[in-house]
């Protein structure tokens, strides 16, 4: 038998958990060639330690990634999207699946470019069998999406704006109430290059009246913040 596949679940609600993992058991004993050692965290400072860990001390191959999760404002690690990012700078080869409620047409493509998982599902399209398809494609390097993914994609949804870390974290501290004069304290930018992105983010969400509050409304129902 083989190694088994260092797996990290990083989910915060215990039924999709337990689904993961009867997933992970029914793939492994129809195919003999899979073996699954996992590891579950519930939040973004969990599941960053894992994965500071697997950097020292192994490594990490496959990732079931929720997106709206627990943030961690210590590490300024506020949603999946921020450990996306990480496990693919750190472990390039790892495979991805991201699982979320999240339904904005928008929201959704960010996601598919920013860091590029090799699966990406909505839970509510989700079954035992979908689940276990997408865990065996993606270990074949085969791509796997839902339904409404898969429509997206397949119509070539074009965006020419990309929301990166930068962009979240500004919008999430003025979510929090920070003014913009002090997000340099906050975001590794000058006061004009902050400036310079809400201007952008005004022009992506279609914020005509340019106020903070509208715009982090417009963000929050994208799935933003």
């Amino acid at each position: 038998m083989k190694k088994p596949l260092n797996t990290l679940i990083v989910e915060d609600h215990q039924l999709i958990i337990d689904s993961y993992k009867m997933a992970l058991d029914s793939v492994s004993q129809e195919n003999l060639k899979f073996n699954f050692k996992i590891t579950i965290t519930k939040n973004c400072e969990e599941a960053n330690d894992e994965i500071e860990h697997a950097l020292t001390f192994s490594k990490i191959d496959l990732v079931f990634l929720d997106i709206s999760l627990p943030p961690s404002k210590k590490l300024n690690i506020l949603c999946g999207d921020d450990l996306g990012l990480k496990i693919r700078e750190y472990f390039p080869n790892a495979k991805i699946i991201v699982s979320t409620h999240l339904d904005d047409n928008y929201r959704l493509i960010n996601i598919l470019k920013t860091f590029k998982p090799n699966s990406l599902l909505l839970k509510n399209e989700l079954d035992f069998h979908k689940l276990k398809e997408a865990i065996v494609n993606v270990l074949y390097d085969i791509p796997y999406y839902t339904h409404s993914i898969l429509k997206l994609v397949r119509e070539h949804v074009s965006n020419d704006y990309n929301l990166d870390q930068v962009d979240r974290h500004m919008l999430y501290h003025l979510s929090q109430g920070v003014k913009t004069k002090d997000l340099p304290l906050l975001v590794n930018l000058s006061l004009a290059g902050i400036e310079r992105r809400k201007r952008r983010l005004n022009q992506i969400f279609n914020n005509e009246k340019k106020t903070n509050k509208i715009l982090i409304k417009l963000a929050k129902d994208k799935g933003f913040i």
